[in-house]
């Protein structure tokens, strides 16, 4: 790709692999050791060694206006970590494990979009259907003739762009009895009827009665929806895997739920459980 590059160095702990592949978002691929990827319209590789990341295809104007905020790069993830263990000392191995992951500060269309697909699904599937909905609606993507990948060169789709698409080619797509959700949130979000500017700010339970108040927007998308895409990190999703380690290593954790930094602690312990799964959650 065009090796216009950008060096900076970063906090000790981060780690861009655990954090973009962490299952936060479902466009990123890493080839030959580089992180490749589309975010708010721009294809970058990226590469991490001797604590600096370097981002191929990206100039000192793209680092500092997108990737230094969707990395999440000036918050204090050590100081977060710390508060999380005294809420929670239980977690001291799992944020030993994913303390390098950051929450992304995605674009809160795609977050919202994503997690809708994400349902009773698979990562390779999510990516799937994914890609195929960039490929054909999607806007070509800044210094997308880099891409790895052929979708990866493309945006992801607006809301607009998808609020014209018929159910059943959402069906064609693998999107299954997701294709209805899809099709109304697309439609309700495109109209107007979702304000993500006062979503972002507003009080959290009436962030959440907002996003659940759109077909296929249950518990848990709507707190994916807005850890991932809101910057909400008092939000708490709750999948099976984390059920299982309340019902395990952390039963009775209920000061997790509501803390300041809910999401980074669930970010700990889905990252430890699931490439651990024999521990139950310790």
């Amino acid at each position: 790709m065009e090796e216009i590059s950008t060096i900076v160095s970063c906090r000790s702990g981060f780690s861009a692999a655990d954090t973009l592949m962490s299952g936060q978002c479902f466009r990123w691929s890493d080839y030959d050791g580089r992180l490749c990827g589309t975010a708010f319209g721009r294809y970058v590789e990226m590469e991490q060694k001797d604590g600096r990341l370097i981002l191929y295809g990206a100039d000192e104007s793209d680092y500092r206006s997108v990737w230094r905020p969707y990395l999440d790069l000036d918050r204090d993830y050590d100081a977060i970590r710390e508060t999380v263990l005294q809420t929670e000392p239980r977690l001291s191995d799992s944020a030993a494990y994913a303390g390098g992951v950051h929450i992304l500060a995605q674009e809160p269309w795609e977050a919202l979009c994503s997690f809708v697909i994400s349902q009773n699904n698979n990562i390779p599937r999510i990516r799937g259907i994914i890609s195929r909905l960039c490929l054909h609606y999607g806007e070509k993507a800044f210094n997308a003739g880099a891409a790895r990948e052929e979708s990866a060169g493309y945006a992801f789709p607006t809301p607009e762009a998808l609020a014209g698409v018929p159910e059943e080619t959402f069906r064609q797509f693998g999107c299954g009895y997701r294709a209805a959700y899809l099709t109304e949130v697309s439609r309700r979000v495109a109209a107007g009827e979702i304000d993500f500017a006062y979503i972002k700010k507003a009080p959290i339970d009436e962030a959440r009665k907002m996003l659940r108040s759109l077909k296929g927007v249950g518990p848990k998308v709507a707190e994916c929806a807005l850890l991932y895409g809101f910057g909400r990190l008092e939000c708490f999703p709750v999948d099976v895997w984390i059920r299982r380690a309340l019902e395990t290593e952390f039963a009775g954790g209920t000061a997790l739920i509501g803390s300041p930094y809910a999401g980074v602690a669930q970010q700990y312990i889905f990252e430890y459980i699931r490439r651990h799964p024999e521990s139950g959650g310790k």
